[in-house]
């Protein structure tokens, strides 16, 4: 009966100990900035192209689908006051953030009330807001990189990976 037990609490030992190794195979990013006393922060996942293109493994998606914005556990934006996207509001809190593939090849930047779940565990029903993404080509990022900068009298949200960087605008209330 102890050796059943000694057994039983190794198993339970590894099922704990050992998804949490895998859990951060890629490094975190940080990035935040304040505007007027609101500060807007994302935390995300760094996956590196490791030799690939981005428009090669984005590509892969098919229009409807979600990308988690990195990579491991979901991208996390968080907003301590209210902002608004073009005319979509987004009220302070806590979300993670998905971008969307659309049939033209355009991008939406998704908003989903679920936040701090693991990999593509994406549930549609919790999304509450998407809006246009910018796409550009320009520079080059091995890892993702997401960054949110001031820009003109608000801020910017931008992803870039490879050569494809998707931006949006968005205002603090």
């Amino acid at each position: 009966m102890k050796r059943a037990w000694v057994a039983l609490m190794a198993v339970a030992a590894a099922a704990v100990l050992i998804p949490s190794a895998w859990a951060q195979n890629n490094p975190r990013g940080e990035t935040e900035v304040d505007l007027n006393g609101t500060k807007v922060s994302v935390e995300y996942g760094r996956p590196s192209l490791n030799g690939r293109t981005a428009e090669a493994l984005l590509g892969q998606l098919p229009a409807g689908d979600v990308w988690r914005l990195g990579a491991d556990k979901s991208t996390t934006f968080s907003t301590s006051g209210d902002l608004t996207f073009g005319d979509v509001p987004v009220p302070k809190g806590d979300y993670s953030l998905w971008a969307q593939k659309q049939a033209d090849d355009s991008w939406k930047l998704v908003f989903n009330k679920q936040h701090g779940q693991w990999g593509t565990d994406h549930d549609a029903a919790q999304d509450f807001a998407s809006v246009p993404l910018t796409v550009e080509k320009e520079g080059s990022a091995q890892q993702v990189t997401i960054k949110l900068e001031k820009e003109s009298g608000g801020g910017e949200i931008s992803i870039q990976w490879g050569d494809t960087e998707l931006s949006a605008n968005f205002k603090a209330k």
